[in-house]
């Protein structure tokens, strides 16, 4: 991806407003209660280039009025889980302290959803450490201080593209850092705190999760993106190269009972989907035959029980539109019993982040 491709596609991040309009969809099963286990929410800034480049990326604008267009749009989107992004970082003190401030940000933004009473509510937030310090402790004391009581995950993200041309807003981890002893460590610290860490790696480092997680058999890990299959187009499912690779990987981390999925990122232009250079965007029945098959795999080895669907949003968005998107995972999530659906879409989400249910629960 050149530097003009990754700056274009950073600013269109949240704002493909028209393009997604080429596809109108009404928002299927209404009533059928969502949690989004998976949103940003960012101002507009400079991001360093995770190719190490000295022009940084400029962000698009994605905060409460977008995911509220968003989350309006249809779906009964009751609750979402806010994910690390860099916003709201303190400007000074100690580095290690600096990233509590988005703990902050995310319960102001929680907050300020209290003055839209039907809308959707932050009933979680994921935020960074580094689980190599000695000192985490101290740090996860401050978020949960700073964060409202909505801090109940950590990420520290060990996704890592040698070729730096590949990478967008993420790509650039450390080698070999969910392999380090210090990490392992800090991992096994949350469990004792009750928090769930959130693994964002590339499918082809999937087995870097068998060793931490049996070592760490206390702390919930939460595998972000499905694992995050990249280097395929087109159609996919058993039989072809990519997917078949990353098959594999899950069929050796399915067992681990500590371990669930966040079923979404498939439409991000790292994966190599390329909806995103469409005339026009995907139905959700033309995400369902494309990406189905990834979705399928996941459920069948590790139960609905254990994976949850999110929208990764904004940064899917590039590629779909918030209410197509959903209407495909309910779709996928139509093809269980009932008691596997509420999983899928709201429940297991609900487990793994500790959020309670709003009044009035979901028409069943």
């Amino acid at each position: 991806m050149t530097p003009t491709e990754r700056q274009t596609w950073v600013r269109r991040m949240g704002t493909r407003d028209a393009w997604w309009a080429l596809t109108p969809e009404y928002a299927i099963e209404p009533d059928w209660e969502v949690v989004d286990a998976h949103i940003h929410l960012w101002d507009e800034r400079d991001f360093p280039d995770p190719e190490g480049g000295p022009t940084p990326l400029r962000t698009s604008r994605y905060m409460l009025p977008e995911l509220l267009r968003d989350t309006r749009s249809g779906h009964r989107v009751a609750h979402c889980v806010y994910v690390e992004c860099g916003s709201g970082y303190h400007t000074d003190g100690p580095s290690r302290f600096r990233p509590v401030g988005e703990a902050a940000f995310a319960a102001k933004m929680a907050d300020s959803l209290l003055d839209f009473p039907a809308q959707t509510r932050i009933g979680a937030a994921v935020c960074h450490a580094d689980l190599r310090d000695p000192d985490l402790g101290t740090v996860l004391d401050a978020y949960a201080s700073e964060g409202g009581g909505l801090v109940r995950g950590v990420r520290q993200s060990g996704a890592r593209l040698d070729d730096p041309s590949a990478r967008l807003l993420a790509g650039a981890a450390p080698r070999g850092l969910y392999a380090d002893p210090e990490f392992r460590r800090g991992l096994a610290s949350l469990g004792e705190r009750g928090l769930a860490f959130d693994a964002f790696l590339f499918h082809f480092q999937l087995g870097d999760l068998v060793e931490m997680a049996r070592q760490a058999p206390d702390t919930t890990i939460v595998v972000n993106h499905a694992g995050a299959p990249i280097g395929y187009g087109g159609t996919a499912g058993p039989g072809d190269l990519f997917f078949d690779a990353w098959a594999r990987q899950i069929e050796r981390i399915a067992d681990l009972p500590n371990l669930v999925m966040k079923l979404g990122g498939l439409a991000s232009i790292v994966t190599g989907y390329d909806a995103h250079l469409r005339a026009r965007p995907p139905s959700s029945d033309e995400f369902v035959t494309e990406r189905g098959a990834y979705f399928r795999h996941a459920i069948r080895l590790l139960g609905a029980d254990r994976c949850m669907f999110e929208s990764n949003f904004p940064v899917d968005s590039t590629s779909i539109g918030y209410r197509t998107l959903w209407n495909a995972y309910k779709i996928l999530a139509g093809e269980h019993r009932p008691e596997e659906r509420r999983a899928l879409l709201c429940d297991t989400a609900r487990k793994t982040y500790r959020i309670q249910p709003r009044a009035g629960g979901e028409a069943r």
